[in-house]
């Protein structure tokens, strides 16, 4: 059929029409991608070809009260290795392996991965910077020194279970480095180039740099002096009495704020990996579970105190054991303490008294005193491993059950919750929250982000019973099982505790955890000091073993706290085998024929020096020191040389 040239035309033009549709469509979308969607898609195609070394942020320092930096950043390098941009991988594998320490087959195995980018490890990571400083003096291409960093702890053991550490790649593991891990770390940076397919640097493109943001910065409750001291005392005691483990808590028992914690055996945060991991796992102070014995006789104490079921002037007689529902129990004193008032069956931690006491109280009601001091339940402390002890559940409390809680056997508490507990008895009847947390701050500026108060969680007795407590605790001290915490010049209160271990179900008859806790000044109570002893060999008593610790702690404490003697100190009772302590007389200008006439059979002199006449002597005049102790005098004969003491 033959089409008309009007058809033909009106074809054509439709064809033409049509045809500068599309392309005008070609022409809008050509448009729409290179106008509108180009800088989006150059964005996905260079993040397509960008790699990036990363940039290590610094995570944030922790310090103490005082701004004592307690663990920091060191700069430790990493070797990072771009495959595709190493052109003779043998060559390089055999360079850089023996700086490293390691096999050349290891590091050919790493570097020769499909991989843009690879850490070599184990040694390539964490360099000092001396062995970075050869790394890059190698100028191999594709191998990188990236920087970071590592965490050092300048004191090594010094308050490690309250820090914990930090792994591999700075992530905390335990302790504080791993409760608050997200507030310390920070935001990593990068160095970022571009590079094809195959991983090679692109030519002509330049290096991207994106800076790190650092973690905050946070301070502890913590006292670098307190810890140290802390610490020394209990290094001793380990060394003298060859215990197993021991630990102690230095607290603020007015707000709260942990001064000082540690736990023997100890280890070093930065050499983790030499130590079982039961040791740098367990922070004794919050984990350890017990029977605490004596030192709960406190919270029975002030029960009694508050619900006025005893008075300090009743009078009492034990016999040596008490017999409740066909049970004998027995005092630890075998014979008993004979009549007594109930002031001395505290200073005499008498068990028969303290049972009498929890009868009066009623199973109910001191078992309500016992939860409200906050036993049976975590303190809430912001550690993480706190443990909750165990109590009896009121309907499985018997006479014998009742009796036994009364004195401290047959709960299980942990060190934390006693010396809260403890802390709200004579703080005046306050239970507090612990906290080791102090403040966080920003890193760049130095201001502070935030900060912890004390928190009251309840008033667990008034005020007065407080009070009636600290005075009974100071007599335990002064007059009774406390003695060896005696400390001369200042008002000290306390109570011995000895437990027996129970091992594979049963009470032991040859280990004890050995306890004491003690307080200054007794009037006003300014820091609070628990520490225990486990399995001590030797004697194996509170009072001989954990008071004398506890004593030393508190007179470093006490000086460094600039607390003041007191005037109106309790005197000391002595007993037969009680060691005295005596003032030291001033015996400068003295001459020494009058010195060895007329000196008193307290002390021993030794002398030093040539002369007649004392210049200087050691300890200085005023100073109280046990009976016995050597005075050592330093001679002249120049009288103008004598200094005054």
């Amino acid at each position: 059929m033959k089409l008309s040239n009007v058809t033909m035309r009106r074809r054509l033009w439709f064809a033409l029409l049509g045809g500068g549709v599309v392309f005008v469509a070609l022409i809008l979308r050509l448009a729409y991608v290179q106008l509108w969607l180009g800088p989006e898609l150059t964005e996905k195609a260079e993040n397509s070809w960008r790699r990036e070394i990363p940039h290590a942020d610094k995570r944030g320092e922790i310090s103490d009260r005082n701004g004592v930096r307690l663990t920091y950043n060191i700069s430790s390098p990493s070797v990072i290795a771009v495959p595709a941009q190493i052109p003779d991988k043998p060559a390089a594998a055999a360079k850089l392996a023996p700086l490293l320490g390691m096999t050349q087959e290891s590091v050919l195995k790493q570097i020769s991965v499909k991989k843009m980018l690879v850490d070599i490890k184990p040694a390539g990571r964490k360099l000092s910077e001396e062995k970075a400083k050869q790394v890059r003096a190698l100028g191999l291409s594709g191998v990188v020194v990236a920087e970071d960093n590592k965490r050092f702890y300048p004191y090594g053991q010094l308050a490690s279970h309250i820090l914990g550490f930090t792994g591999g790649y700075n992530q905390g593991l335990t302790g504080i480095e791993a409760k608050y891990d997200k507030e310390l770390s920070g935001v990593k940076g990068s160095v970022s180039f571009l590079s094809d397919a195959s991983g090679k640097r692109m030519p002509g493109s330049s290096e991207h740099f994106q800076e790190p943001k650092d973690g905050l910065n946070l301070q502890l409750t913590i006292d670098y002096y307190l810890q140290s001291v802390l610490e020394r005392e209990l290094d001793n005691t380990m060394t003298q009495t060859q215990a197993d483990q021991a630990w102690a808590i230095m607290m603020d028992p007015n707000t709260g704020e942990i001064l000082a914690m540690a736990n023997r055996p100890g280890y070093e945060p930065e050499n983790f990996k030499e130590y079982p991991s039961e040791i740098y796992n367990r922070n004794l102070p919050i984990w350890m579970t017990y029977e605490p014995g004596s030192t709960f006789k406190i919270i029975t104490l002030a029960a009694a105190l508050e619900e006025k079921k005893i008075t300090f002037n009743e009078p009492f007689y034990d016999s040596g054991s008490v017999k409740v529902a066909g049970a004998t129990l027995h005092c630890w004193k075998r014979g008993g303490h004979g009549s007594e008032t109930m002031l001395e069956v505290v200073e005499n931690s008498c068990n028969p008294g303290f049972v009498l006491m929890g009868q009066r109280l009623g199973k109910e009601k001191l078992f309500d005193y016992i939860s409200r001091f906050g036993f049976g339940k975590k303190t809430g402390i912001d550690l993480s491993g706190e443990e909750n002890g165990i109590l009896f559940k009121l309907p499985k409390v018997g006479p014998v059950e009742l009796a036994t809680t009364a004195f401290g056997q047959g709960v299980s508490v942990t060190p934390i919750q006693q010396i809260a507990a403890v802390s709200a008895a004579i703080n005046g009847g306050k239970l507090l929250t612990p906290h080791v947390v102090r403040a966080w701050y920003n890193p760049e500026t130095g201001e502070e982000v935030k900060s912890v108060e004390p928190e009251v969680k309840r008033q667990v007795i008034s005020e007065e019973t407080s009070k009636q407590v600290r005075y009974a605790l100071e007599s335990v001290v002064a007059k009774g099982t406390g003695k060896n915490a005696f400390l001369d010049g200042y008002r000290v209160g306390g109570k011995t505790g000895t437990a027996q271990k129970v091992v594979n179900g049963r009470y032991s008859a040859s280990e004890h955890i050995v306890s004491f806790i003690g307080f200054a000044p007794a009037d006003n109570p300014r820091v609070i000091i628990y520490a225990a002893v486990d399995n001590p060999q030797g004697v194996q008593f509170g009072g001989v073993v954990a008071a004398p610790l506890v004593k030393n702690m508190l007179g470093d404490a006490l000086r460094y706290m600039g607390v003041q003697p007191s005037k109106d100190q309790l005197s000391r009772e002595y007993t037969y085998g009680d060691v005295k302590t005596v003032e030291v007389p001033n015996l400068v200008g003295r001459t020494v024929s009058d010195l060895f006439e007329d000196m008193r059979s307290d002390f021993r002199l030794v002398k030093s020096g040539t002369g007649t006449v004392v210049a200087s002597q050691v300890p200085k005049a005023g100073a109280r020191v046990d009976e016995g102790t050597t005075i050592r005098i330093f001679l002249t004969e120049d009288t103008s040389t004598t200094k005054k003491q």
